[in-house]
């Protein structure tokens, strides 16, 4: 089975950073952020897709890092909405914009709209990134649910307090971590990344 010494996660997001912690654990002897490397970037994602702005992320990180890079990009896509937000799922109401206003946002351009229209799914691309060889492996999960016409739920962050899953009846905000660690869009998107990379040939790349 591969084995990565260090793994660098290329994000900024704390939410963001303890999922990908909690679901590679095991396949690497430490993880660290960005910030506890000591690197301090935010690239402009201005990819066409979600491989594209993952790429960005991590080839960013890899001039300051020698070794492996885990990088993602996902995004909410509402069926009522043409797919919107999708790319630009972090700043739909705006660059600067926080959770709640995005998800003011959302629920704005919804209004009206019943229930059974509001159906949507987060969509994530996880690659593992190294700095010799460049892109290495992808990894892509979903999960799907409805918008709900109000914010449910305390954990989680974006737009997990609208997001409600059907056969759960409860938000993505209202799941214990560890719950939401099981359907999550970027639990299933490392979760096969994570596979293919166990079931590699042995790699004897440089850290």
């Amino acid at each position: 089975m591969n084995n990565i010494p260090e793994l660098l996660v290329a994000s900024n997001n704390i939410g963001k950073i303890r999922e990908i912690k909690y679901a590679m654990n095991g396949v690497t002897e430490k993880i660290v952020s960005l910030k506890e490397a000591g690197i301090h970037l935010s690239p402009q994602e201005n990819g066409q897709s979600y491989l594209e702005n993952a790429l960005i992320k991590a080839k960013a990180a890899a001039k300051y890092w020698k070794g492996w890079v885990l990088s993602d990009d996902s995004g909410l896509e509402v069926d009522a909405l043409n797919g919107a937000p999708g790319l630009h799922s972090s700043r739909f109401a705006g660059i600067n914009a926080t959770d709640a206003d995005n998800n003011r946002k959302l629920l704005s351009n919804l209004s009206g709209i019943p229930e059974n229209k509001r159906t949507a799914h987060f969509r994530c691309i996880a690659i593992l990134y190294h700095s010799q060889v460049g892109y290495l492996l992808k990894g892509e999960g979903t999960c799907e649910g409805i918008i709900t016409s109000s914010p449910r739920g305390k954990n989680g962050f974006g737009f997990d307090p609208l997001f409600l899953l059907p056969s759960l009846r409860r938000t993505l905000a209202e799941l214990t971590f560890e719950e939401k660690m099981k359907v999550s869009h970027r639990a299933r998107a490392i979760a096969t990344l994570r596979k293919k990379f166990e079931t590699m040939k042995p790699l004897y790349l440089a850290s």
